[in-house]
């Protein structure tokens, strides 16, 4: 075991994995997350139609629901604000659908534990292993990524990724106003409003037949773009 992985407490980060109607998954993706050793799990049921999703919670986890759907921006917020309450340290969103890897966690979460950043984003663009993209979530990505330098100044290498940590000074400063998609791009305004400091590191993402049915369509990145628009004059 490296020397990182010894310093790194596992007690002290917790984690918010919004939910909506990915009960097929759900049991999977936290039974990766225990098998790692991060037991602070938060789960927001983001009003789910889907009756499999209370099986995970003989596993001690956290659970919060929304009786009606709100959106994954609001589902972290919620997350987030649960995750302070329990005096966590460092908070990671993670997804439901199985797409991040628990064991990107180590590398995610390190600049943090050494003051190197006080929020660090997963890209997919800077991992050796690539899982075939599809040719659409490719073109998506990359005008996103140009959207999100023209709005925030942040040329980053993916866009909404939504493997990200931080630790708990960030999370402090950080409102999720947008409730849905498009807080992914608040986030960054929320970031540089307070000069916070950012790395990206590298994650793989794996696309899967499950991971694609759930995906955004090319409509809701374009109504995502308007949320940010009105945001910005707005705001």
């Amino acid at each position: 075991m490296n020397t990182l992985a010894l310093s790194m407490d596992k007690g002290n980060i917790h984690i918010v994995i919004p939910v909506y109607n990915h009960g097929e998954k759900l049991g999977e993706v936290v039974q990766s997350l225990t098998s790692e050793g991060y037991k602070n799990i938060i789960l927001v049921n983001d009003g789910s139609e889907n009756a499999q999703f209370p099986a995970c919670l003989p596993l001690g986890i956290t659970y919060i629901e929304h009786r009606v759907n709100l959106g994954q921006g609001a589902a972290l917020q919620t997350g987030f604000t649960q995750a302070l309450k329990d005096g966590a340290g460092i908070i990671v969103s993670f997804d439901a659908d199985g797409q991040h890897v628990a064991s990107d966690l180590e590398i995610l979460i390190s600049p943090l534990i050494t003051g190197e950043a006080d929020v660090t984003l997963g890209s997919r663009f800077l991992a050796a292993y690539q899982n075939p993209m599809p040719p659409v979530k490719i073109i998506l990505l990359k005008t996103a990524r140009l959207i999100n330098y023209l709005f925030t100044g942040m040329m980053l290498s993916d866009a909404h990724n939504g493997l990200r940590a931080m630790n708990k000074q960030a999370v402090e400063k950080i409102r999720i106003t947008e409730n849905r998609m498009a807080h992914a791009t608040e986030i960054l305004f929320e970031i540089k409003k307070y000069g916070l400091v950012v790395k990206e590191v590298p994650v793989k993402v794996r696309y899967t037949d499950y991971s694609r049915s759930h995906g955004q369509s090319p409509w809701n990145s374009i109504k995502i773009f308007f949320d940010i628009l009105f945001y910005k004059l707005f705001a």
